[in-house]
């Protein structure tokens, strides 16, 4: 894993690409954390073709963006299945799970900040 903390002027936060946090939180998905600060975080997730997430819940908003590949999802009682370039927002609190139908890429932003993610 590598650990980088953005650098910041006052109010703006910039993270190149070569200083991205990246991990391998469990076999299939590999996680990098981009721009972030106390309010925000923007993550993005390569999930490999057959992935499944475990269903789980945090208090952070959660809005997500495929930017390649699909998935399905299953939130609270709502199960739906997502391509490049559909989005949809999970409200914090809620259940929810993912899995990979092919190798997909998405980009997920967190209100407030992830702090177990830095």
């Amino acid at each position: 894993m590598t650990s980088s903390k953005p650098s910041a002027s006052p109010g703006v936060v910039v993270v190149p690409e070569k200083k991205a946090s990246a991990s391998t939180p469990e076999p299939g998905l590999r996680r990098r954390i981009l721009a972030f600060n106390d309010k925000l975080m923007l993550a993005e997730h390569v999930m490999e073709k057959g992935w499944k997430g475990a269903r789980h819940s945090h208090p952070h908003e959660q809005l997500v963006y495929v930017i390649s590949g699909h998935i399905k999802v299953s939130a609270g009682d709502k199960s739906f299945e997502c391509r490049a370039g559909d989005s949809f927002v999970v409200p914090g609190g809620m259940e929810h799970e993912a899995a990979a139908v092919e190798r997909s890429v998405v980009l997920d932003v967190f209100t407030p900040s992830r702090e177990e993610y830095r």
